[in-house]
């Protein structure tokens, strides 16, 4: 069974540390197709135990942090895991103060909501 909570941990730090998928592959020294199978949630190709903990040392985070999932992180680790998702790759996010990322997360959470009620409205009149 396909590890989601992994892959998506793999993503996303991979993606804070501002790496590809080829550079973490040069560090295991893997293919970068096997490093990608490490990242997709469909398939069930997982890092064996020593990988695991060359990547906590890359991405400078506890082991635990890439196979531990605690209930109270969940919402904390979402919330960063679409910033780092949506905004890698603009320039200038990374300039802006903490508060700024902030107001433009909460702006962007607003719009959803409205999207996800108007689409909930709009069910329920059919």
């Amino acid at each position: 069974m396909p590890n989601k909570d992994l892959a998506s941990k793999l993503r996303f730090y991979r993606k804070s540390k501002k790496l590809t998928q080829k550079d973490v592959a040069d560090h295991l020294n893997i293919t970068p197709q096997a490093y990608q199978r490490y990242e997709s949630q469909t398939n069930t190709n997982e890092p064996n135990i020593d990988n695991l903990k060359k990547l906590s040392t890359l991405f400078d985070i506890n082991l635990s942090e890439l196979i531990d999932v605690k209930e109270n992180d969940k919402e904390k680790f979402s919330l960063k895991d679409a910033e780092v998702l949506m905004f890698s790759d603009k320039e200038g996010w990374d300039e802006l103060p903490e508060e700024r990322k902030k107001e433009i997360m909460r702006e962007l959470s607003d719009l959803a909501d409205f999207y996800i009620e108007k689409d909930k409205r709009a069910k329920g009149k059919k």
